[in-house]
């Protein structure tokens, strides 16, 4: 399997549409992201694990994300849970900045010296708490979470333009993905497909509704 088989039969032939994901997950090697003992099944569609009881997300699951939060070329957008780097490169190459929250520093420094190797300028990564997301660099266009909280996070909602949407997976073991949209009045959330993702960490001070 090789990235070109992987956008055809796991991306296009599942309904993604939008053009720059597909340039985007042909462009982006995805075997660059996982340990090297992987790098044989990196373009199947399956995570990955990278150490830290953390994965690499499946590559529909990622392109059926950005897709589903409708990017642009100008926004910024906010990733929490870097993991390996690889959703925040994907997300690179379609918008103008991406911010990504790390928790875990040994991921978070990976993330940080490959994503600099590979000539990433517009991405930004922060060792921190992924419940308070990035206050000095919100407002977002829209956020993208790639561990599931119990609850949706105040603080992350707080952190959108009015408009603008996260997506995120909530539950514990049985998880929805789900779209948040900020409006004037608070927000609009839709379920739109189970999913199975690592636990997010919930720090005891986090606020959440």
């Amino acid at each position: 399997m090789n990235r070109h088989l992987m956008v055809e039969e796991q991306i296009k032939a599942r309904d993604v549409k939008d053009r720059s994901i597909i340039n985007s997950m042909l462009k982006v090697e995805r075997h660059a992201f996982v340990p090297l003992q992987y790098q044989g099944q990196a373009y199947n569609d399956y995570p990955l694990p990278i150490g830290y009881d953390q994965t690499i997300s499946q590559p529909y699951i990622v392109a059926y994300m950005a897709e589903k939060i409708s990017l642009s070329s100008g926004d910024r957008v906010l990733e929490i849970g870097t993991g390996s780097g690889y959703q925040a490169a994907v997300l690179a190459e379609i918008v103008k900045e991406v911010y990504t929250v790390e928790i875990i520093e040994p991921l978070a420094d990976q993330a940080r010296m490959l994503l600099n190797s590979l000539g990433y300028e517009n991405v930004e990564v922060s060792c921190d708490d992924g419940y308070k997301g990035w206050r000095e660099k919100a407002p977002f266009d829209a956020i993208i979470v790639t561990a599931a909280p119990e609850t949706v996070p105040e603080s992350l909602i707080e952190q959108l333009k009015i408009g603008g949407k996260m997506i995120i997976p909530v539950g514990e073991f049985f998880q929805d993905l789900c779209v948040i949209t900020r409006t004037e009045d608070g927000y609009e959330k839709k379920s739109i497909l189970p999913v199975r993702f690592v636990p997010m960490v919930k720090p005891k001070t986090a606020s959440t509704f």
